[in-house]
Formats: structure tokens, sequence, C-alpha cells
């Protein structure tokens, strides 16, 4: 209803405010709904009369202005919904009287006797312990502890990222157990109380049972993307003997004639991989890091949107986070098993909430795109679009989608002219912002000289290790798939590709190859990046849907066993 309408539940929201301190919404609730606020709307019941209702909005909102809804206060009630009563009753017992002395709306709801507690932390403590108390009258209607952490609504503060970027807290759903505590029935046996009641599971057996339950952890399911992902960094031994791989050798630039020339400039010498003798080649490749400077014509800045890769995207859950009292879980959290125990021995029913989850919520990924700008790339389709041009647009959209989520990312292209001059481009470095300037810069990109693909690979994943400053680290590399260059082809040159990749998973990076508007043959791309998470289509769009499931498959392989 609107506020026009002078019978609608908005007639209540000027008192409402008034109480509350701050601006509450109204609304109403089907009949036989219990009156509840989630801190920025009080819901009341509906086809209740004009009284019922006012003393619904009196009360929530006098809990609302008394800080009793606090977040803080309602962290430690949420899966609690016979302690959220308890506090109810006292509390809004409490709130009424004092608002009784300045309305007198209140002083006529007949709390004439003096409240149990002087503030919502003693109600809190009273609700939690063993006192005995009455029932709420029915028209305080009910508490949603879930609801009013997840709404905080911090006056006056900036929306966060997270806001902004429509991500869900699966900590801030609200407990279904707070809608469901009528159909508890109070006399049912709880399985947790039996247990403790067993003669057996007493003593030392409690402490072992604990000990080696808490010790223990449920395999892996079958769970949605990214729930159970095991993507944190590992570091594999270093092997020893003739395959060894040398480590790079950093190069000092020196200019006595210019100085300065070499500011901003990065490189080494890097090993690569002879499949025919089966040896690492020491100090073979120099590859050259440094800041593209290029002419920026701010109006080229633009690029593509992709709706359907940030939704994906958005979905990689890679941080840790354990969240508590859940009804089924990895192992048990002994803290509300405890709280659990002494409720059921006081004679209070409430679910069995008595679990600790692990799950991947929190953003924690570096990525880098390593971007093909080699001449290879200049083939074009059909409608004049080069391969470049197609990964280009690719590699936009993906830095401008995942620094939006989050994520720490850098962008480098890679060409090469012999293997004493393989270069990276710096586009966009980790700490840099991806504004129009370096997305200007991108656009005008031009494709030159060959493909040392391996030692393109190995500079960019020293880059990403170093830079990247995250636990998850991920290289993504757009590429043809075709290396090329001055001794360096055929067998030669995909076995080195293939052998740079498997180096950087040794060391805990993952590593995603795509080929966009590429004709390159399947068993060609198969070779040349052995086997890590590969994929090709005509543009990046027809990935976007399965985006997601790449960028976890190539995570997932950091934790699989390393062939022998």
């Amino acid at each position: 209803m609107t506020t026009d309408d002078p019978n609608g539940p908005e007639r209540f929201r000027l008192l409402a405010t008034y109480i509350a301190g701050r601006s509450v919404g109204i609304a109403e609730l089907p009949a036989g709904g219990a009156p509840y606020t989630n801190g920025q709307i009080v819901f009341i019941s509906g086809g209740g009369t004009d009284t019922e209702q006012r003393r619904e909005v009196l009360v929530q909102s006098a809990l609302l202005g008394a800080g009793s809804l606090d977040p803080a206060l309602m962290r430690s009630l949420r899966g609690r919904p016979s302690a959220a009563r308890r506090y109810l009753a006292l509390e809004g017992h409490r709130v009424l009287t004092e608002l009784a002395e300045r309305l007198p709306l209140a002083a006529g709801l007949g709390f004439d006797g003096e409240p149990r507690t002087a503030t919502a932390a003693d109600s809190l403590a009273a609700a939690k312990g063993k006192v005995k108390v009455a029932e709420p009258p029915e028209w305080f209607g009910t508490i949603k502890p879930s609801q009013l952490v997840a709404s905080d609504p911090r006056p006056g503060g900036r929306a966060t990222d997270r806001e902004l970027h429509l991500e869900f807290d699966l900590s801030e759903i609200p407990e279904a157990d707070e809608e469901l505590e009528d159909s508890v029935e109070k006399s049912e046996e709880s399985k947790i109380l039996k247990l403790f009641e067993n003669p057996l599971f007493s003593g030392k057996s409690v402490m072992e049972f604990l000990r080696k339950t808490a010790g223990s952890s449920r395999s892996d399911g079958d769970g949605p993307a990214g729930a159970e992902a095991q993507v944190s960094a590992v570091r594999r031994a270093r092997m020893v003997g003739p395959a060894a791989r040398p480590l790079p050798t950093r190069i000092k630039f020196t200019d006595a004639d210019k100085p300065g020339a070499a500011a901003g400039i990065g490189g080494a010498l890097y090993p690569e991989w002879d499949v025919f003798n089966e040896r690492y080649k020491p100090d073979w490749c120099r590859v050259v890091d440094f800041p593209l400077t290029v002419p920026t014509d701010i109006s080229a800045a633009r690029v593509p949107e992709d709706d359907v890769l940030r939704r994906r995207l958005a979905r990689v859950g890679l941080g840790p986070r354990v969240l508590r009292g859940r009804p089924d879980g990895d192992e048990l959290d002994i803290e509300a098993l405890i709280d659990l125990f002494v409720d059921l021995r006081s004679g209070y029913s409430r679910p069995e909430n008595v679990y600790l989850e692990h799950r991947r919520l929190e953003r924690n990924l570096g990525v880098l795109i390593l971007l093909d700008a080699s001449g290879s790339a200049t083939d074009a389709d059909l409608e004049g679009l080069s391969v470049h041009e197609h990964q280009r647009r690719a590699a936009a959209t993906l830095a401008v989608t995942l620094e939006e989520l989050g994520d720490r990312v850098a962008v480098y292209a890679f060409r090469s002219e012999g293997r004493h001059a393989v270069h990276l481009p710096a586009i966009k470095t980790f700490d840099q912002r991806f504004g129009a300037v370096g997305r200007a810069r991108l656009n005008q990109l031009q494709p030159s000289n060959y493909t040392r693909l391996g030692a393109g690979i190995r500079g960019a994943g020293e880059i990403l290790k170093n830079e990247a400053g995250t636990q998850n680290r991920l290289l993504v590399v757009l590429s043809d798939g075709c290396p090329y260059d001055g001794g360096y082809e055929g067998r030669y040159a995909e076995a080195d590709a293939a052998k740079a990749l498997e180096e950087l998973r040794a060391e805990g990076v993952a590593c995603l190859c795509l080929s966009i508007g590429t004709t390159t043959p399947a068993d060609a791309l198969e070779r040349v990046f052995g086997s890590a998470s590969h994929a090709g289509a005509a543009i990046l769009s027809e990935l976007s849907p399965h985006m997601d499931e790449l960028f976890l498959s190539s995570l997932r392989e950091l934790a699989a066993p390393s062939p022998r």
C-alpha cells in the first residue's frame, strides 16, 4: 500500500520513526503472521484492528530505539529461538516501561510492574541463563536475529563493494530454525540428549569422543562449484639431477649514457626445456618486462560488458570461512554442543545445530592475464576481426570483471624476437587500477614479432608469484597456441610451453589457457597446453557460461598428485 491510503500500514510510519529514532518503514504480513522487524521495516500482523497493530508497532519500534536489536547482541541469538523468545519477553517489558514515561500511548499498555532487567545486556544474559521467564504476550511478535544481523544498515556509511556487487554471505541467510520453532514438539526426545544420558558416554569417554570427532573431517562431496574446492597454493619438492629446472637469473640493467633509461624495467634469464635431450638449457632466454608506453587515446577505452561472465565469476569463492552452529558440517562445534546440552538439561528444546562447516566464500585470488601479442595473432575471421582483436577484447573484459569483483588483476602482453629478446610489456600491474588509460593502452596494442611461448609463461609466472600477494594465484594465457620463433618450433616449442605450465603448477600457480577466435586444431592445443586446463571458442561469450567451472578446475589441479 501507499502512504495515500489512510487505512494502510504506512499510517504508523511517523510513530515508528519517532520511537525508533530513525526512518522506519511499515508493512503488513499475511493474516496470522507474527510481527517482527528486520531493522529497517516493522512488519505487523495483517487483518488486525487499529489498536492491535499500533501496539505491535510500539514494541518493535521501542526495541529498535533502545538498541535492543543491535547486531552485536543478535549474533549470539542466531539459531537459538528459545533464548530469543525469552530475550523478547524480558527486553520488551523493559523498553515499554521506559517508553511509558514519555509516551502516553505506551502507558496504556498495562505494564505496571518493574522490569526484571536494567539493560539489554542484562536481558540477554538472563535469556541465555536458567532463570524462569514468562512467555511474552502474543502481540510482542518475534525476533529474527539472522535478519537483523544481515540488514545492519550502518546509517550514513558508504555502500561496500560486496553490497554493490550483489555478493551474498551464507552466514547471513536467515536461519530456518526461527521460522520453524512452533513446529518443534516440546516433548520430542533429543538425540543429542540421549547421547549424553548414555552411561557409556561419560567421563573420559566423552573427551575421547569429542577429540576424535573434532579432529576428523568428512570426505569431499559433490556440492556446488566452489563449495569445497581445495584450491590453496601448494609447493612441491624440487627435482634433483639433470632434469632439475634451473632457477631464473635476475638481470641488472645499467646504461651510463642514458641515466634512468631502464627505470621500471625488470627481467631475468630463464631456462628452456630441450625435449630431444630431456634436459634444461640454463639461462637460455632473456625475458624483459617493462611498462607499455604507447600514445593513449582515451576515446579507445571502451570495454565490452559481459553480464553472464560476471555472474559466473562471482560464484568463485576462494577464501576460507568457518560457519558455526550449522545443522550439518565437517566437525563438531564444541561451544554450540555445550550450549545445547545446557538448554536441553534445563528443559528448553531447540534445533541441534552443533557443527562447524568450512566453506570457501571470500575472494582471495590474484590473476595475471597474459595476452599473445605476436604476429601469428593477425589472422582474421570471416567478419574481418583478427585473432588478436578477439583475444584483446577477451583480456579487457576479463580484467574489468575480475577487478570489479575484488580480485587482484594484472595484464601483460608477450612477444619475442629470438631467445635474447622475449618482451612482456605491462599494460596493467597488480598495483595499478584498470582505468581509462590502461584500457586504452590495451586497445591500442598492436601484434608483431614471434611467439616464444614457454619463456613468456615463465616470466609472467614469476611476476604472478612475487607480486599478486594472494594465497590463490591463476595465470590466464590468451594465445592461438602456435609457438614459433628462431630455433623454436614444432615438437620442441610445444614441449617447452607445456613444461613451463607444468612448472608453474608445481609452484602453486594455477594455469588456464584460452584460445579465442582461432582455428588451431584441438590436438595441437592439447600438445601445447599439456595437462593444463584449456578451452577454445569463436568469441568469449561462448565460454562465459562455463568460466566458473574453468577457473575452479584450474585451481583444483593444484591439489592433485603430481605425475610420477
